[in-house]
């Protein structure tokens, strides 16, 4: 059986107790999860300054790292003037945590592809999250922006030229989108609801100069669920990592849009991630020689986002769903699948593909 890698960060346990209800729902899996199959990377490097800053601006960081402080004196101080974005006083050390075992599990995946045709999908359980903090701040929890330091990293350190980062957050990753929107060497493609927060990722946004083409957004309608995602996946995902042709596959996998999730209104099932975990990890074994890692991103329904994510690794595993067995479908309604067809269309002719 494929071995997986699995990254769970003990600190942030303690300050998101939370967190903890996922953490339960996967070790308390059957014995198969938790033996020989799934392999928990404990012993991981913290990310270096220098690993941030290949994404965001020294001076965001040494301010972050000052603010501490205040942090320390106040207990908790708000760290984004437009937004929800806060830190206590061991912020600064815990996203250099979260981004450093985003990285590590990166070393883990490359090492073992180095070594067998089948390696394991790695997914960093991480906390905070990492997709909307921007190169200059922090904005929507996120205080670093973790697949883009592992995708600077991967290039960096493993000489991974072709960086695909796929983002199904409900909400768009607009910090890792302006990480890279000149880059033509890392391909950001992100679904998100339409509307949703923080506004940006229109379907007009693919880039600029050098990296014009090389960014992807397509914004679904509300109500938007499985079908649709299975839709977007064969008709969109598919050929575009097909002719991008990566060297390894990073994942910003939000959970948020489930259908019980509260922050949104798609109706995305449990079953729907376990597709794309299938189909994705099916994807990094024909193209880049099985190299791909889930970094943990939104989810704030405790039950959807843990079952979700157990899921996502029976997929990995090659194992049967369990969806059925938690997913209602008496909850879902009818997919706006006209608007939907409608943006994939639109998104096909914008990117010839």
């Amino acid at each position: 059986m494929i071995k997986e890698f699995i990254i769970k960060v003990k600190v942030m346990e303690s300050k998101l107790s939370r967190f903890g209800h996922m953490q339960r729902k996967l070790v308390n899996a059957p014995t198969r999860f938790r033996g020989s199959e799934v392999i928990e990377l404990q012993n991981f490097r913290t990310a270096s300054v220098d690993d941030v800053a290949s994404v965001h601006a020294k001076a965001y960081v040494s301010g972050l790292e000052k603010a501490m402080n205040q942090a320390s004196e106040q207990g908790i101080i708000f760290i984004e003037g437009s937004g929800p974005t806060y830190a206590t006083a061991t912020t600064f050390e815990e996203s250099l945590v979260a981004a450093g075992a985003g990285i590590s599990i990166v070393d883990s995946v490359v090492a073992a592809s180095k070594i067998r045709k089948d390696p394991p999908t790695g997914f960093a359980l991480i906390r905070p999250p990492g997709h909307h903090a921007v190169p200059k701040g922090p904005m929507g929890f996120c205080v670093f922006g973790n697949v883009a330091i592992a995708a600077r990293y991967a290039q960096r350190v493993h000489g991974l030229k072709r960086v695909l980062v796929i983002d199904f957050d409900v909400h768009h990753g607009n910090g890792t989108n302006d990480a890279f929107y000149d880059d033509p060497d890392i391909f950001f493609l992100s679904t998100h609801q339409d509307g949703s927060y923080p506004g940006t990722g229109k379907i007009d946004e693919i880039g600029h100069g050098n990296g014009e083409g090389a960014t992807l957004n397509l914004p679904l309608p509300g109500g938007s669920g499985d079908i649709a995602m299975r839709t977007v996946f064969d008709d969109v995902i598919v050929p575009c990592t097909q002719r991008f042709q990566p060297d390894i596959i990073l994942v910003s996998a939000g959970y948020d849009g489930h259908v019980l999730d509260p922050l949104a209104s798609l109706q995305f099932t449990t079953g729907t991630y376990y597709m794309l975990a299938s189909n994705i990890k099916q994807l990094a074994n024909e193209l880049c020689g099985g190299r791909c890692v889930f970094f943990l991103e939104g989810g704030y329904n405790l039950d959807s986002l843990s079952h979700s994510v157990t899921d996502s690794f029976r997929a990995f595993l090659g194992e049967a769903s369990l969806a059925s067995q938690f997913d209602n479908p008496k909850v879902l309604y009818e997919e706006p699948l006209t608007k939907v067809k409608q943006a994939i269309q639109r998104v096909k002719h914008i990117h010839s593909l």
